[in-house]
C-alpha cells in the first residue's frame, strides 16, 4: 500500500526517528468453496416488505501479535461480536464493506466472484509501515505512530488491498511498468468505491483520496494519493512532496517501484475520476462498472495504458454515445489519447 519510494525517504529522516527505523525494517521485512448466505430486506415501489436471499461473507480476523509470522491467532470470525481490539473490528468492518460493494455494484461474489472467504492478519511486525495482499489474505501493520498509524483505519486501504485480489483472479496484470500501474489504479479504484459505496457518495460528494487517516498529525498531508489531483496528497518537510504525475506529460521512466507503479497510476487515476465525475451519480453504477467490464472483458496482463483506454472507450459506448464521449474526454484529458478520439498512447 504505501510506495518503496515513500518508505524509502523515510528511512532517511532525522526529526522522526523511531519512524525512520520503522520504515527501514519494513522495507527489508519479507514479503510475504462451500458459500455463505444473507437475508436482505427492503421496501419495493408498492411499499410492500421484499425479503431476497444473497451471498454474504466469511471474514476471519487472526492476530500476529507483533510477529512476521502469518496467519496468527484467531481472534473473530463470522458472525462472532465485536471485541475490544479496535484493529481487529475495523479490519472486519472493512473486509465486509468490500465485499457489499463487490456484490452490489458487480454482482461479484467475493474477490474471485466464487465466495472465496476473506482473511486478515492485524498487528503484523513490529512498527510495521504498510498493508498488504499477499495473494491469500489481507495483512495490516500499525504503523510507526510517528508517520503512519494503524492501516486498519482507512476503508480505501483495505478495499486497495482486496482490489489486488479481484485483478488477481481477472485480468492479472503484469506488475512492472504501465501493466503494473494500471494494476494499482484499479486497486485504487476499488478502494476508491468501497469508501463511496459504504458512506453513500456520489461521485462529486467523494473526496477521491486513498490511504486518508494513516497518517498522524504532525505530517502535511492528507492522504497516499489523490485520485482526482495526483501530486496533491501530501507534501511535507521529510516526507517530500507526493511525486504522482497527473498527466503522460510527467510519465516517470524508471526502474525503480516495478518501473513507477505507484508513480504512473496517477494518469489512470485521474482518467477515471474525472470520468465518474462528469457522468455523475454513484460512481459504482456508471464508472465503475465500465472500468469493471474493461478489466474482466480478455484484457491481456500486459495491457498499456492504451490498450485499457480503448478498451474502456468500448464499455462504454456499448452504455450510450455520452457516456462513451465522457471516456474519451477523460482520457484525453490526460494525454493517454489524443483529444480527437485517436486511441494512440500519447506518451
Amino acid at each position: 500500500m504505501v510506495p518503496s519510494y515513500l518508505l524509502a525517504k523515510l528511512a532517511e529522516s532525522e526529526r522522526y526517528a523511531q519512524a525512520a527505523e520503522a520504515a527501514r525494517q519494513t522495507l527489508i521485512a519479507p514479503a510475504p468453496a462451500e458459500h455463505r448466505a444473507q437475508l436482505r430486506l427492503s421496501i419495493d415501489e408498492n411499499g410492500s416488505l421484499v425479503a431476497t436471499v444473497e451471498a454474504a461473507p466469511d471474514r476471519t480476523i487472526s492476530d500476529a501479535r507483533g510477529t512476521e509470522t502469518l496467519p496468527g491467532t484467531v481472534v473473530r470470525t463470522e458472525d462472532e461480536p465485536t471485541v475490544a481490539d479496535i484493529a481487529v473490528n475495523q479490519a472486519y468492518d472493512g473486509l465486509g464493506a468490500t465485499f457489499q460493494m463487490l456484490l452490489d455494484a458487480f454482482q461479484r461474489n467475493s474477490i474471485d466472484g466464487n465466495g472465496l472467504p476473506l482473511d486478515a492478519t492485524v498487528h503484523y511486525g513490529s512498527g510495521y509501515d504498510n498493508a498488504f495482499w499477499n495473494g491469500e489474505r489481507m495483512v495490516f501493520g500499525d504503523g510507526d505512530g510517528q508517520v503512519f498509524q494503524g492501516f486498519t483505519g482507512s476503508t480505501t486501504v483495505i478495499g486497495h488491498e482486496l482490489g489486488h485480489g479481484v485483478i488477481q483472479h481477472t485480468a492479472g496484470l503484469d506488475y512492472e511498468g504501465q501493466p503494473g500501474a494500471l494494476n494499482e489504479s484499479l486497486a485504487d479504484v476499488f478502494g476508491a468505491l468501497t469508501e463511496q459505496h459504504l458512506l453513500g457518495q456520489t461521485a462529486d460528494q467523494a473526496t477521491w483520496l486513498i490511504g486518508a487517516g494513516i497518517f498522524t498529525p504532525t505530517v502535511h498531508g492528507k492522504a497516499l494519493r489523490s485520485m482526482l489531483h495526483p501530486g496533491t496528497a501530501y507534501d511535507d518537510p521529510e516526507l517530500g512532496k507526493d511525486p504522482q504525475p497527473a498527466d503522460m506529460s510527467g510519465y516517470v521512466k524508471t526502474t525503480d517501484d516495478n518501473g513507477g507503479v505507484h508513480l504512473n497510476s496517477g494518469i489512470p487515476n485521474r482518467a477515471f475520476a474525472l470520468f465518474a465525475v462528469e457522468l455523475g451519480g454513484y460512481a459504482w453504477e456508471a464508472a465503475g462498472s465500465v472500468w469493471y467490464r474493461a478489466l474482466t472483458g480478455g484484457l491481456p496482463a500486459s495491457a498499456t495504458f492504451a490498450q485499457f483506454a480503448k478498451a474502456t472507450i468500448a464499455e462504454a459506448d456499448a452504455v450510450s454515445s455520452s457516456t462513451g464521449d465522457a471516456a474519451r474526454t477523460a482520457w484525453a484529458s490526460v494525454g493517454v489519447i489524443k483529444a480527437t478520439g485517436d486511441e494512440r498512447a500519447a506518451g
